[in-house]
């Protein structure tokens, strides 16, 4: 059964300002996109509108109760255990700003237990099957050319979507690709020689034949002249390989780990800001170990 969403209230009066002034430092010091800045929003108007109709007229009268009892209302609604985790997390880091800023006196999400998310395990392709679709891919057209050249920039680098249609022509190295994560951050991250013989074939002979004049300096370009944006990528990515932009991003970092590579390298290639989050591919990594020697060993 669905869950019965919350509709996304106005924030009430005695919130708005408080949460208006949270979200603008999160967008100057912390470089988070629109959308991230709007999830942020709902999350709070919708648990400070809980708050208003329980009595509540201003943050600072915001207790643990509360926060207990939005959980299990979230929960009787059918929210799932991601949600609820999420939402529970936007209050907790606004309490935690308003603590910091000594705007309030304690964080009433503290010692308040919030589900743990079931996180499932990334897809990640097998590599004979990369290579294998990679190298089908007729590419004798610009357009049949540029998606090669973004699948094998994919497969080699394990950019992001956003960040790979991000890049500009002057974003490609010799043997690496500069780009901009999460965060605004900037990283240079290596690519092999297939993925540059990619490259060059379509920055010499397919992009030039594609790009308008409203392309400018966008390094993939569509087929009506302009930039390429993360809509097209995942076309592509699908119509050549019948997947999404990022299977192949999973597939970078399991296949990476299971060739030896180290944990902390990998967090610097993909650009994650906490390790844990690289951590979560060793798992795939052991999976995949263990369906081999089930396959493999005679006595498994």
């Amino acid at each position: 059964m669905a869950p019965a969403r919350l509709p996304i209230p106005e924030l009430p009066t005695w919130a708005d300002q408080a949460v208006a002034e949270y979200l603008s430092r999160l967008t100057a010091q912390r470089g988070l996109s629109e959308h991230t800045v709007e999830a942020y929003r709902r999350d709070l108007s919708q648990f400070f509108d809980y708050c208003e109709r329980r009595g509540v007229t201003e943050t600072g009268e915001v207790g643990r109760r509360h926060c207990r009892r939005y959980l299990a209302f979230l929960g009787a609604r059918g929210y799932s255990r991601r949600s609820m985790s999420r939402k529970a997390s936007s209050v907790r880091a606004f309490y935690a700003d308003a603590v910091r800023r000594g705007i309030a006196g304690a964080n009433p999400f503290d010692q308040v237990a919030a589900p743990s998310p079931a996180r499932p395990l990334p897809y990640a392709i097998g590599a004979k099957a990369v290579a294998a679709a990679i190298d089908a891919i007729d590419a004798v057209d610009p357009p049949a050319i540029r998606d090669k050249a973004l699948i094998e920039v994919l497969y080699a680098s394990g950019l992001r979507i956003s960040e790979l249609a991000s890049m500009t022509v002057s974003d490609v190295g010799l043997d690496t690709v500069t780009v901009v994560g999460k965060g605004r951050k900037t990283r240079r991250v290596p690519i092999g020689r297939p993925a540059q013989a990619a490259l060059e074939r379509y920055a010499v002979g397919a992009r030039p034949r594609l790009a308008g004049p409203a392309a400018g300096e966008a390094l993939w370009v569509g087929a009506r002249g302009g930039p390429l944006d993360s809509r097209g990528i995942r076309r592509a990515v699908r119509k050549r390989l019948a997947t999404f932009p990022h299977a192949l991003r999973h597939s970078f970092a399991t296949h990476l780990l299971e060739g030896g590579a180290d944990l902390r390298a990998v967090q610097d290639l993909l650009g994650h800001a906490d390790l844990a989050t690289t951590q979560i591919y060793t798992a795939v990594t052991r999976r995949h170990l263990r369906g081999t020697y089930d396959q493999s060993h005679p006595r498994a």
